[in-house]
């Protein structure tokens, strides 16, 4: 591996975290939040420093190309590296310790939403600001979008786009990585853009609108407000959401195929459909339980059902309910949808709807193997076959998915949380959700957490952003001891 390679990138990724800062600290010193201000220039301070001391060790020339392990390299070191720079405006301006600092960063760039502050009503807008632009960078990924605006990545680049990017499939719209980057890029612009501009015709205030946009698209979940979205009470605000956050567990790359060859692309795209399917039948399911269950009037269970539903199942985790009252049912249906996520390529955590739909499609085939031996054939998806490592991946996936569940609810009961509490934390955490149900439900934050089970939070939701293999390679000896297996 290439250190010098690795350092230099990893140079221009801190000084692109210090570039994100400076539109809080611009709010802090306008607003004259005085320690606000002093905070986010000392995280600039931070990031040129640590930029500095990359570039003075390592640096790019001009025919540099990324191998396998560089690129491993650069995405996992480069995560880590911003969640921790990230966490100075929280700590620096007094507003959290360090270890709710750190869960509070590493929540946002992970995309998971979950908050350690009982009262965010509180913070400075900077502060608020900060935590929104954290979770809207880590949504598409913070080495895409600094691809995105990098002129010069050299040919291992997809090696790049393949660690960070989330789902079983990489699909490329365009012979070069670095406009794929590009082009996801402006559609995520572009649907934050329209999402703001539609929330501010739904009431809320330009701050709001953009903040709330910012967190949908990325479906982070942060919110300005304790109550997130129920302190507005605003029927057309919800369903404004609900339809974002369910365009946002979409594929980026099938946006960019549909802005280029015609919306028909969306629709015969069958991961997609199938989304929409599970989240429709889980929609109605939830509506039926609370109409019979709660008796609650059909508008407002289809309201709380619908929106619930686009929100756990995209992994946003907004709240306009207190969910963690509903039925039994209702919860299990909840979970579910958490549990599975979005489409592969979204800004979406969970498993991804394309696995689950490989998984069963490689069940059929092997029982169709059994009963004709000599049958061969290929599992496929939106028509196209796919590769046996693909599918296999899946199934891997699904497995590390499964024993690092167990493994994190293993954790938080040995720091003396309690089984169902445990399940739930740990489904929501690897999930990128936030909110679950019970000690961090729907009203509660992570707070309530013992301090060893916040710190091993932050891992699971590093592993989760990554897809466990990068960081799993990241912490093999191997990785950095030997080069006879690259």
């Amino acid at each position: 591996m290439n250190r010098r390679i690795v350092a230099g990138l990893l140079g221009y990724l801190t000084l692109f975290c210090g570039a994100a800062m400076i539109p809080p600290f611009i709010l802090a010193a306008t607003a004259e939040e005085f320690d606000g201000a002093a905070a986010f220039l000392l995280s600039i301070f931070l990031c040129l420093a640590a930029t500095f001391e990359l570039e003075r060790f390592g640096g790019l020339k001009e025919k540099d190309n990324v191998s396998i392990r560089e690129g491993i390299a650069i995405t996992g070191l480069g995560w880590l590296l911003i969640s921790i720079l990230g966490l100075v405006p929280y700590f620096a301006g007094g507003y959290l310790n360090f270890l709710d600092s750190f869960t509070e960063s590493f929540s946002g760039f992970s995309g998971t939403g979950a908050t350690v502050i009982d009262d965010v009503e509180i913070l400075p807008r900077s502060i608020l600001l900060w935590r929104s632009l954290s979770n809207w960078f880590g949504g598409l990924g913070i080495v895409v979008i600094f691809m995105a605006l990098m002129s010069q990545f050299g040919r291992g680049a997809m090696f790049i786009l393949k660690a960070e990017t989330t789902g079983p499939t990489k699909d490329r719209q365009m012979p070069r990585i670095r406009d794929n980057a590009k082009a996801l890029f402006t559609i995520y612009v572009s649907l934050t853009v329209i999402c703001a501009a539609s929330y501010f015709l739904c009431g809320l205030s330009p701050f709001a609108a953009i903040n709330h946009a910012m967190t949908t698209i990325a479906t982070g979940g942060f919110g300005i407000y304790n109550g997130t979205v129920s302190e507005y009470g605003n029927i057309y605000l919800e369903y404004c959401m609900a339809f974002f956050m369910v365009v946002s567990s979409g594929s980026f790359a099938m946006y960019v195929i549909a802005f280029r060859k015609g919306a028909g692309v969306i629709w015969k795209n069958t991961e997609f459909r199938t989304y929409l399917t599970i989240i429709f039948i889980a929609a109605v399911v939830v509506a039926v339980d609370l109409i019979l269950e709660m008796k609650l009037v059909v508008e407002t269970a289809i309201r709380a059902s619908v929106f619930h539903v686009a929100s756990l199942s995209s992994t946003t985790g907004f709240v306009a309910h207190d969910f963690d009252t509903y039925p039994p049912l209702s919860k299990a249906f909840l979970m579910m949808t958490m549990f599975l996520g979005g489409c592969a390529g979204s800004t979406a955590g969970g498993l991804k709807v394309a696995r689950i739909i490989l998984l069963f499609k490689f069940i059929g085939l092997i029982v169709r193997q059994k009963l004709h031996p000599n049958l061969i054939s290929k599992v496929t998806l939106s028509g196209r076959p796919i590769d046996d490592d693909i599918v296999y991946g899946a199934a891997k996936f699904f497995f590390a998915v499964v024993v690092l569940d167990v493994l994190f609810a293993a954790v938080m009961m040995f720091d003396g949380i309690d089984f169902v509490n445990a399940i739930s934390v740990s489904v929501s955490t690897m999930a990128s959700v936030g909110p679950g149900f019970g000690i961090e439900g729907a009203t509660s934050t992570y707070s309530l957490l013992p301090s060893f089970s916040k710190f091993c939070a932050c891992g699971f939701m590093f592993l989760s952003r990554l897809e466990i293999f990068t960081v799993l390679a990241l912490m093999s000896p191997s990785f950095w001891n030997s080069s006879k297996n690259w």
